[in-house]
């Protein structure tokens, strides 16, 4: 199945749409951006040039994902949340895409509404930024992320739920072991 673009929305040339993918109203995809098959984007998402993102992505609503941010497949981003790409930006003196700080978000993370990711960041696999949060360093994968700046508050599953101390999953039964990366499936 072709995507499905709402007549509001404006791609511009150059740019690579998966099958499946459903782009909503008022949304702008720049050129040279890649998006991946079975992905939804919200009402007035911005992708800005050159952005990869894999697929069954989901973004929400008022996301602006700028260039020099990469999205793994089956990555959320909630409402509002913000991605920066520049640390020391100055409207008189800017510096192009040469001065930005790439940002990656692994596969199957995801990201709460309003959640701030400061650029130069990477965000490891399945993990959990709460709402609000405020990320400005790496984070492990299956890492739960809270709170400005963003500390790390536990564990998450794969499927979401919150693992208890013996890094069990009480909802479907995965386990995990601590790795150099953050948690790794048992």
């Amino acid at each position: 199945m072709n995507p499905y673009i709402h007549e509001s929305s404006y791609i511009d040339n150059n740019v690579e749409i998966g099958k499946n993918t459903k782009i909503w109203h008022f949304s702008h995809v720049h050129s040279g951006a890649k998006i991946g098959e079975n992905c939804s984007l919200g009402q007035n998402v911005n992708i800005s040039n050159n952005v990869l993102i894999g697929n069954g992505v989901k973004i929400q609503n008022n996301v602006s994902v700028y260039e020099g941010v990469e999205l793994e497949d089956y990555v959320f981003c909630g409402p509002s949340m913000v991605f920066t790409n520049d640390l020391t930006p100055r409207s008189k003196y800017p510096k192009g895409k040469e001065g930005y700080k790439n940002t990656l978000v692994k596969y199957g993370a995801s990201i709460g509404a309003n959640a701030t990711i400061v650029c130069g960041n990477v965000i490891g696999k399945w993990a959990m930024i709460a709402s609000g949060a405020v990320v400005t360093k790496k984070v492990p994968d299956h890492a739960l992320m809270a709170g400005i700046p963003a500390k790390q508050r536990g564990w998450v599953c794969e499927c979401g739920n919150l693992l208890k101390q013996n890094l069990s999953c009480t909802e479907c039964n995965r386990e995990y072991l601590t790795s150099e990366t953050g948690l790794i499936e048992i």
